[in-house]
């Protein structure tokens, strides 16, 4: 992550700049990416909208199919590899709507980055299968545009890097509070709730239990959930909420605090919170406003490889998922040969 935000004022200011000239010269601005780099749209999705800044949330494949994209529309669109199925269909759809891509990825030979009008190619090692360290540093960057678009990345970066670097030395910390508690539990139902930019956090959150641990979960937002969700609470269930840093704080711990009474049992994720709040509580180091979300999803990354291995499952390989989905049709492999028609 340190490394991110070096490249973001260093060799990436340049592009990161032509990105924020191109957003704010057009009429509509879609924010677009799937699996883990849609959660990553999610959380700088609210940054832009905390900055007065409209963007369009779709999900790359719902905007491909279902969405008529205004010529002069700037895509924002977010690919690990730049080589998913849909983001490589969308460009093509971009540029006979008269749309205008940028594009944020990993790697540098793609689709993406050929046929983006810029492109911010983040110099970041993809991870063997399930994305940790390459959604961080998609993350990082789609929030330093949402940023740019509205108070400037340059006068975060400085005490965001300060909060990654003391986020670091506190790995071995939550990994030692996982050990010693039993919120992880092979057995459980979790759900993982949060607000503003931690709703991408809990939604990644998901996806890494799905993914790595091979286990259901659920995630949305605490305010959706207290609608009618909630229903659903049981002895035993596990719950996961991020805090977020000033909006709403009693509000959650109230929500956590009744969980507890419903026999729940619940892991907490925020800056500052009361020790006694969870019966799992991992304190963050602080962050700049809004920023949270940089660090808030490392106890979570190191919950879900602790409970694969206490589940006896390998978290960093696909049982059916390709490490890139590059096709429409179906979860499996298709065989070479057509089965022969019985007629």
């Amino acid at each position: 992550m340190p490394g991110t935000i070096d490249f973001l004022l260093g060799p990436g200011r340049q592009s990161l700049q032509h990105a924020t000239s191109l957003m704010r010269s057009a009429p509509d601005v879609f924010l677009t990416g799937i699996g883990a780099s849609w959660n990553a749209a999610l959380a700088a999705g609210a940054l832009f909208s905390m900055g007065g800044r409209q963007v369009y949330m779709q999900e790359a494949g719902e905007l491909l199919y279902f969405t008529a994209i205004p010529r002069g529309s700037v895509i924002i669109a977010i690919s690990r590899t730049g080589r998913s199925i849909e983001i490589v269909q969308l460009l093509a759809k971009a540029a006979a709507s008269g749309a205008t891509v940028i594009g944020i990825t990993n790697c540098a030979d793609s689709p993406l980055v050929r046929e983006s009008a810029v492109t911010i190619v983040v110099p970041a090692m993809l991870d063997h299968a399930i994305s940790v360290n390459a959604y961080s540093s998609l993350l990082i960057t789609v929030g330093a545009l949402a940023s740019s678009d509205t108070t400037e990345f340059a006068s975060v970066a400085s005490p965001l890097l300060s909060a990654v670097n003391k986020a670091g030395k506190c790995l071995e910390l939550w990994q030692e509070q996982l050990q010693n508690s039993s919120w992880l539990a092979s057995d459980a139902d979790y759900y993982f709730l949060g607000r503003g930019p931690s709703l991408g956090t809990c939604h990644q959150a998901q996806l890494l239990w799905e993914e790595g641990v091979k286990m259901p979960a659920t995630a949305m937002s605490t305010s959706g959930f207290r609608h009618g969700p909630q229903e659903i609470v049981k002895d035993g269930m596990r719950f996961c909420l991020w805090i977020d840093q000033t909006q709403m704080r009693d509000q959650d711990l109230s929500v956590a605090a009744d969980l507890r009474e419903l026999g729940a049992s619940v892991m907490l994720i925020g800056e500052n919170l009361p020790s006694h709040a969870g019966d799992l509580v991992c304190q963050l180091p602080a962050a700049p406003p809004h920023w949270q979300f940089v660090v808030d999803m490392l106890p979570i990354q190191l919950a879900a490889e602790r409970l694969s291995r206490l589940s006896g499952v390998d978290c960093d390989s696909f049982r059916i998922c390709s490490y890139i989905v590059e096709d429409q049709h179906g979860l499996l492999p298709k065989k070479s040969e057509a089965t022969p028609n019985a007629d």
